[in-house]
């Protein structure tokens, strides 16, 4: 299994060159990290799970790019990758701009140097995929770990304005006729109304707060202690297929750690639901894994895509890409986004007619480090 975006090509399926490439994947992102820490200001102080990111990833979808006939044009191709990778930078580093620019161009070298010890001969058709992936990923790069706060006072405008105005409007309108009916027999369901909407409004206050919260190290509240990931992975499973028998796959290895279970709970019911209603009755697959010190856990579907340009801003909130009876994307992936990112890691999207859809939430195994004690 590769830890490509996408979670497609699997070691049987890869010609002979490529499986060459994936074999190289351990001494790139070793000499990468050991170069990183000596010539990139800031890399010394970093742990291990935060320096090496979503790079694995990165490194993944170049090899399949680099695989003739492979739906993929380079590394950054429908994928968020790159945007993640800055977003990150931004929120868990104190790099500049140009400290995540020398990222890439020394991972570039590091690609070279690994392909020429092991024999793999990087032709002028290569060199086009691998300079247009490091360069494309720069540029989303720098974009969000530029960008990565500018909306927030937007979003929590947009967010009350929005879901909390009917529940509020019908507290408003109960009182006003409890003050013109206070003999009358229906008094006691106003007072009913007022209590369930309240509660409701009450809810999506809190939500709201859990999504939009993480704005300059303000990050979700988290309990933390030691439990393996993949028997939440099939408790999530089992209940979807209870109305929905084999409908929802589990593989993978188990990975204990610690984390939030119930915030990962969440938000891995969230990526499950959307897979449910955009997956076009297909079948839906957990997968959970490890390198580096990370714990990777993907939910798949081969239902409707995400066309590429909406990929950058699926995580926002309120966005709601998708039309018709299903309901919107909402609050449910900036609150996945949230959970991944109070833990120290960070969410992504793939999605292609090829691949399929594919959601990603890539955290530290031990985030203990990485959440603020009042956090």
């Amino acid at each position: 299994m590769t830890y490509a975006s996408d979670q497609k090509m699997h070691t049987l399926d890869m010609p002979a060159r490529t499986r060459r490439l994936f074999s190289m994947r351990d001494a790139v992102l070793t000499q990468w990290e050991h170069e990183v820490r000596a010539k990139v200001r800031g890399a010394d102080a970093l742990l291990t799970p935060i320096l090496i990111n979503t790079l694995p990833t990165f490194f993944d979808n170049l090899a399949e790019a680099l695989t003739p006939g492979y739906p993929r044009d380079d590394a950054t191709s429908h994928t968020n990758a790159p945007a993640v990778h800055g977003n990150e930078r931004a929120r868990m580093t104190s790099y500049g701009p140009e400290q995540v620019i020398q990222e890439y161009q020394i991972f570039r070298d590091c690609f070279a140097d690994a392909a020429l010890d092991a024999g793999v001969p990087l032709r002028r058709r290569d060199w086009k995929v691998i300079n247009a992936s490091i360069d494309t990923g720069i540029r989303e790069a720098i974009l969000e770990f530029t960008a990565m706060h500018e909306s927030f006072q937007r979003r929590i405008a947009a967010g009350l304005s929005h879901d909390m105005r009917n529940p509020l409007s019908v507290m408003l309108n109960s009182a006003q006729l409890l003050q013109r009916r206070a003999q009358q027999v229906d008094v006691p369901a106003l007072a009913s109304k007022i209590i369930e909407h309240g509660k409701r409004l009450d809810d999506m206050i809190q939500e709201l707060l859990d999504t939009l919260s993480y704005h300059r190290g303000q990050k979700l509240p988290l309990v933390l202690h030691r439990f393996d990931i993949l028997p939440l992975a099939q408790q999530v499973a089992d209940s979807v297929n209870t109305g929905h028998p084999g409908k929802c796959q589990v593989t993978g290895a188990s990975v204990t750690g610690w984390w939030c279970e119930n915030s990962l709970r969440r938000a891995l019911e969230n990526l499950v639901g959307n897979a449910l209603k955009y997956g076009d009755d297909g079948p839906i697959h957990i997968h959970v894994n490890t390198l580096r010190e990370r714990m990777i856990l993907t939910v798949h579907n081969t239902g409707s895509t995400i066309a590429p340009e909406q990929t950058e801003r699926i995580f926002e909130y309120l966005r709601r890409e998708h039309q018709g009876s299903a309901p919107g994307w909402g609050i449910g992936l900036p609150f996945v986004q949230n959970v991944a990112e109070s833990h120290g890691g960070s969410a992504l999207v793939d999605s292609a007619p090829e691949t399929g859809t594919t959601f990603t939430i890539d955290l530290p195994v031990d985030c203990r480090p990485f959440v603020t004690p009042d956090a």
